[in-house]
C-alpha cells in the first residue's frame, strides 16, 4: 500500500477514475457517483454539453461541432482540465458546495499498478483542481481486494484478477502488501475490437458504437463455453454498400475471436504464478482466484480460468465497484492494520 491506513482514514473523499467508468465515494454519505468516463463537448464554444450516460449515448450521433471525449484512459488521466470539468458536473453544485466546507479536503485516488509517475501526478493535479490540499495514492489491487473481503492483511496469499476496460491487472497479495502482479493491456475493450474486427472481415459489417459489447450480440445463453446457443443474429451496416443488413453469426466462431486476446490475460496468470514462491502457490490451490472489474461479468471467462489455471475461480459480489468501495472502507475506519508483536512470545 502506498500510504497508511492512518493517513487514509483523514481523507474526505475516494476516487476512482477509470477508462470505462468514473466513481465517487464520500465519506458519510457512501457511493455518491458511478457514472460513465465521457464527455460531450461543443468544439465551436468549448462549453461542456453532457457528462456521463448522457453523454455516452450521444457517441457516434451528433454533428461535426460537437465531440465525445474520454478523459481517461487505462485508468490514467489523459486530459487533466476536461477529467476536473467532468468531475465537476459529475459531482453537482450541493455536492461541491459541502466539500468545499472542509478546511483541509483531502482525496484518496485509486492508481493502475507499476503505473508511471506522470499518470500518477496527472491524478493528482485533477483533484488538487477540484479543491484536494492533499491527495493520497492507493493501487488498485490492494483497494479491490480490501473491497471485495479478502483477507489482505493475514499471512496467506490471496490472488486477485481485476478485469478493467483497458487493462487486466492480476496480483499474488499477503501481509497487506502485493507479492507479485501483473499489468496486461488487455481488457474490455480489446473484446470488443476483436469481435469488430470478426464481424468486418468475415462478414463484411460494421456494428454501431453502442453494440460492440460481446456478450450482448453474440454470447448469450452460456457465454464462452460451448453450451451456449449455435448461431445469432446481428443488425449493423455493409461495409460495401452502406445499408443496414442482418447475418447469422456462429457463435463457436465469434468465441474463437474472443479468446486471442483472453490468451494474453492467462499468460499474465502464468507469469504471476510463476515468480510467487511455492508456500504461497500451495495456498492458491485452496483460495482460487477472485474476479473484479466490469469485464469479470463476461458468461463464462470465469469458467475458462478455471480450465487453464485448474483452481478455484469466483466473481466477487459487487465486481465493478470493488475498487471505490475498498477506499471507502479505509476512509470509514473498517480495516484493521495487522498487529505484530514479535516480543509477545517471551514474556
Amino acid at each position: 500500500m502506498t500510504v497508511s491506513l492512518e493517513q487514509l482514514r483523514r481523507c474526505h473523499v475516494a476516487v476512482d477514475l477509470g477508462a470505462a467508468r468514473t466513481r465517487v465515494f464520500v465519506k458519510g454519505a457512501g457511493l455518491v457517483v458511478d457514472e460513465p468516463s465521457v464527455a460531450a463537448v461543443n468544439t465551436r464554444t468549448g462549453g461542456l454539453i453532457a457528462v456521463g450516460a448522457f453523454a455516452e449515448r450521444m457517441t457516434g450521433r451528433t454533428p461535426g461541432y460537437i465531440r465525445v471525449v474520454r478523459p481517461v484512459s487505462g485508468g490514467s488521466v489523459v486530459d487533466i482540465d476536461m477529467a476536473q470539468r467532468m468531475l465537476r458536473s459529475l459531482l453537482g453544485e450541493r455536492l461541491r458546495r459541502q466539500l468545499r466546507r472542509k478546511p483541509l479536503l483531502r482525496a484518496a485516488a485509486c492508481t493502475p499498478h507499476d503505473c508511471d509517475p506522470l499518470a500518477q501526478r496527472a491524478t493528482v493535479e485533477t483533484l488538487v483542481g477540484l479543491g484536494a490540499r492533499r491527495v493520497e495514492l492507493v493501487d488498485t489491487l490492494i483497494a479491490a481486494a480490501v473491497g471485495c473481503g479478502l483477507p489482505v492483511a493475514e499471512p496467506t496469499a490471496t490472488m486477485i484478477l481485476v478485469c478493467g476496460a483497458a487493462t487486466t491487472q492480476v496480483a499474488v497479495l499477503s501481509m497487506g502488501s502485493i507479492v507479485t502482479a501483473e499489468r496486461i493491456p488487455v481488457g474490455g475493450h480489446a473484446i470488443d475490437h476483436a469481435v469488430i474486427q470478426y464481424l468486418r472481415h468475415q462478414h463484411q459489417l460494421m456494428l454501431p458504437s453502442q453494440s460492440v459489447r460481446p456478450l450482448h450480440l453474440a454470447l448469450h445463453g452460456n457465454g464462452l463455453t460451448a453450451q451456449g446457443p449455435a448461431a445469432t443474429e446481428i443488425h449493423g451496416r455493409d461495409v460495401a454498400t452502406g445499408l443496414a443488413r442482418s447475418v447469422v453469426v456462429e457463435t463457436a466462431a465469434v468465441r474463437q475471436a474472443i479468446h486471442t486476446p483472453l490468451t494474453a490475460v492467462l499468460d499474465g496468470i502464468g507469469r504471476v504464478l510463476r515468480d510467487c514462491p511455492p508456500d504461497l502457490v500451495a495456498d492458491l490451490a485452496d483460495r482460487g482466484i477472485t474476479m473484479v472489474g466490469g469485464s469479470a461479468r463476461l458468461p463464462g471467462l470465469d469458467q475458462m480460468l478455471r480450465d487453464a489455471t485448474g483452481m478455484p475461480v469466483q466473481i466477487a459480489d459487487r465486481p465493478d465497484v470493488c475498487a471505490v468501495l475498498g477506499l471507502g472502507e479505509m476512509l470509514e475506519g473498517r480495516v484493521e492494520p495487522l498487529a505484530l508483536d514479535p516480543l509477545a512470545g517471551a514474556r
